[in-house]
């Protein structure tokens, strides 16, 4: 079961308090959290996914105009995404249940991760993907790691339907998008390494597609919360690409329903989702939080990648580029003031869709193999 039978929202697992009194942080990654993850540790299905870099900005910072900027730079988990964080925990749970196979709709990330833990644990791996919408480097990866690869004639939104369809009549394959609530709790280990290693800023911005990052996000912002590790929230910043924003309209137009985009538009393709699954949840954690949703331009998005590498020295996915131009948006219409503490989450790696980025960069230059040549491109 992965939906509520009464509202249809995906389901949310939720701790007794009691349970949550003793609970210890031994080790580190996503694992370093075991006594908070509803999975046995003993048997984990894992890649030391987690403890991933938090980057003070030393440029960026003060172009965006922000006090103090830190980037989570998710791209340097295992198969260079946060989805890792939740398919370590989502693949052994399939493990402990017995499931034969796995399955997941993707727009690349999910199927390269998913793909990857399937191979560790020794059972077969599906992914269901639009056709002639998934970056190369991410098909690539599923590709290697041995999974039944389905193109679908439409976008992901198509492929999540029909995916769903299958796994609800089925107890041997295992669905691992994250409507799944055990991808959800892995997801959550980000908020507890923030926390740990920064402490509690006044904003965390985060790219939205799904919805299931920023759903887990703040729920383990609210655990932390309720154990008495921290005694405030930060802030959200959700960001969507324009084309593919319907969480954002309902937001800004303050209604209570999305209207889902039958053809979502974006050079982002990891969050290029027109019906999010998680987006009431999403909506209740922005809202709680205080926070703000946002849409930003693929024109934003490819000038945030290329200021991210040139200025910092890290190189994302135009969709991890998307947390970044949503800040300095929020910034321009002083929804965040130059006083206050930002962490920005970045999600993939660069190298994951480098296609996007090569069009438009500096032009390369071809010289004869001659020093003289070389020294007069220096000079020049």
């Amino acid at each position: 079961m992965y939906f509520c039978p009464n509202c249809g929202d995906p389901l949310t697992i939720v701790y007794d308090k009691n349970e949550l009194k003793e609970v210890k942080f031994t080790g580190k990654g996503v694992w370093r959290y075991r006594d908070v993850l509803p999975v046995s540790s003993e048997n984990a299905v894992t890649l030391n996914e987690g403890g991933t870099p938090l980057h003070r900005s030393v440029k960026l910072y003060n172009e965006i105009g922000v006090k103090d900027l830190w980037i989570k730079n998710e791209g340097l988990n295992p198969t260079g995404s946060f989805k890792d964080r939740g398919m370590t925990v989502g693949v052994t749970r399939a493990i402990e249940l017995g499931a034969h196979s796995v399955i997941c709709a993707s727009t690349g990330n999910t199927a390269a991760s998913l793909s990857a833990y399937a191979a560790r644990a020794g059972i077969t791996s599906f992914v269901v993907v639009p056709e002639g919408s998934v970056a190369l480097g991410k098909l690539a990866q599923a590709r290697a790691a041995g999974a039944k690869i389905v193109k679908v004639r439409g976008n992901f939104d198509y492929a999540l339907k029909i995916v769903r369809s299958l796994a609800a009549g089925t107890t041997e394959t295992y669905l691992l998008n994250s409507v799944n609530p055990y991808r959800i709790e892995g997801q959550k280990t980000i908020a507890y390494e923030i926390v740990e290693e920064y402490g509690v800023p006044d904003w965390i911005f985060i790219p939205v597609g799904n919805a299931g990052n920023i759903t887990a996000l703040w729920k383990g912002l609210k655990e932390l919360k309720s154990m008495g590790f921290i005694d405030r929230l930060p802030k959200l910043g959700g960001v969507q690409a324009e084309g593919a924003s319907p969480i954002y309209r309902a937001f800004a137009e303050g209604k209570d329903e999305i209207i889902p985009i039958q053809n979502p538009q974006t050079v982002a393709t990891a969050i290029k989702i027109g019906n999010p699954a998680s987006w009431r949840r999403a909506m209740r954690a922005v809202k709680e939080s205080g926070g703000i949703m946002l849409s930003v331009s693929d024109e934003e998005i490819l000038e945030y990648q290329k200021r991210l590498a040139s200025k910092e020295g890290i190189f994302v996915e135009p969709a991890s580029a998307a947390s970044i131009a949503g800040l300095a948006r929020a910034t321009a219409l002083n929804m965040v003031k130059k006083d206050e503490h930002v962490v920005a989450v970045v999600t993939g790696n660069g190298l994951k869709d480098p296609e996007s980025l090569m069009k438009i960069s500096a032009e390369e230059i071809t010289i004869d193999a001659e020093l003289e040549a070389l020294k007069r491109v220096i000079k020049g």
